[in-house]
């Protein structure tokens, strides 16, 4: 029997940390919005006390949304988790997400602390959160590059506490997927209380790996995956909600699946893409302009003879546009006949034979054959 990931989503919040992707509250509550309606179980609206602003926007969608779970980002302080709490609560279900560093580097580089004090900073934090609300998640900031028998003391600790979620985050996108995959195992099967809470995948994509790493660490015993639209996030980004959600619905074989509606993935990403200022790069997977577009001539021929030899994605389940021949240089005559009917013109083998010098001439000249340009040859050709 298939089993649930939860989608937990911050591109409102770590999303929002990209240069230039400043979002005022009336766009994160629009975008929120949607959000909820895209399905995701989680929304991670902000970190209240960062900013008026940020409170204000984290305290409105606490207000509007009826069933996504609303959540907010503290530091293991108590006032950050006291402000996130008063943000957070108009909310029908709200959750507070507070943690600290606990890799070797950033306990003593960033807290100038000892392993044992980070331990007693963790516990703190999750007991005042528990003041608030049952639904309190705990983030190991570096978890990536945690020693992993230290990793599940700290995370014992924090599930005795209270925590019910537990963020294991890849920070710096440092991990291979084998290895993150081994650290989930690792403390799904080396901590005695973990069954009480739910492991949580967040990372990030420096080398480009935070998708294959987010699937690795589901396979791991993760259950729950923090993730962005279009892969929104510090540095190079974080997981793509698309990628993961699609990859789950595609490998049906894991044995996993999610609550968002793939239909509207494009429909978000453009929203997304729009209102943060934030081009979705064209070779993006499920959700770049030409995520559905065929220009090699091969392709293009065992594309027109069945769609599957090509694209094992069908457009419409994720909201694309229907696939497109791109007619270029390396485009054959399968491909011109097919762009040629679709503007009306029916042409024989070897008529096509004939035109098809001339559309090499153009796509050697224009780079990309544009249907004004078919017109053009086809009714000089009719003529």
């Amino acid at each position: 029997m298939s089993q649930k990931v939860f989608i937990f989503d911050t591109t409102l919040r770590d999303g929002e940390q990209v240069p230039g992707c400043k979002l005022n509250t009336k766009e994160k509550l629009e975008l929120a919005v949607k959000l909820e309606e895209l399905g995701v179980d989680i929304l991670e609206a902000g970190f209240p006390v960062s900013s008026p602003g940020d409170f204000e926007s984290v305290n409105q969608i606490a207000k509007t949304l009826k069933n996504t779970v609303v959540c907010g980002l503290s530091r293991a302080v108590q006032n950050d988790i006291e402000v996130a709490a008063a943000a957070l609560k108009p909310a029908k279900r709200f959750r507070i997400h507070t943690g600290i560093g606990t890799s070797d580097l950033h306990i003593k580089h960033k807290f100038n602390s000892n392993r044992e004090e980070i331990i007693e900073r963790a516990i703190k934090a999750v007991t005042i959160a528990r003041n608030f609300t049952d639904d309190v998640e705990f983030y190991a900031e570096d978890a990536g590059r945690t020693e992993n028998e230290y990793l599940a003391r700290v995370i014992e600790a924090v599930v005795k506490a209270g925590a019910t979620t537990l963020n294991i985050p890849d920070t710096t996108g440092y991990c291979l997927p084998h290895q993150y995959q081994e650290k989930m195992a690792y403390l799904y099967n080396n901590v005695p209380n973990i069954d009480k809470a739910v492991l949580s995948c967040h990372c990030h994509n420096d080398l480009g790996l935070a998708t294959a790493n987010s699937i690795a660490g589901v396979i791991g015993g993760a259950r729950q995956i923090e993730c962005t639209i279009n892969g929104l996030g510090e540095r190079a980004g974080n997981t793509a909600l698309e990628e993961v959600v699609m990859i789950l619905n595609q490998h049906k074989d894991l044995g996993f699946y999610t609550s968002i509606n793939p239909k509207l993935l494009n429909t978000i990403s453009r929203e997304v893409s729009e209102t943060m200022r934030m081009m979705v790069q064209p070779n993006k997977a499920i959700v770049g302009a030409n995520a559905f577009s065929h220009s090699s001539g091969i392709h293009q021929d065992g594309f027109l003879k069945e769609a599957q030899t090509y694209e094992i994605i069908n457009p419409a389940e994720v909201g694309a546009d229907e696939s497109k021949i791109v007619l270029t240089a390396r485009s054959g005559r399968s491909a011109l006949a097919h762009r040629l009917h679709k503007i009306g013109y029916q042409f024989t083998r070897n008529e096509i034979d004939e035109l098809y010098p001339i559309f090499l001439e153009i796509a050697d000249k224009n780079k990309e054959v544009l249907e004004a340009d078919l017109q053009e040859m086809a009714g000089g050709y009719k003529k």
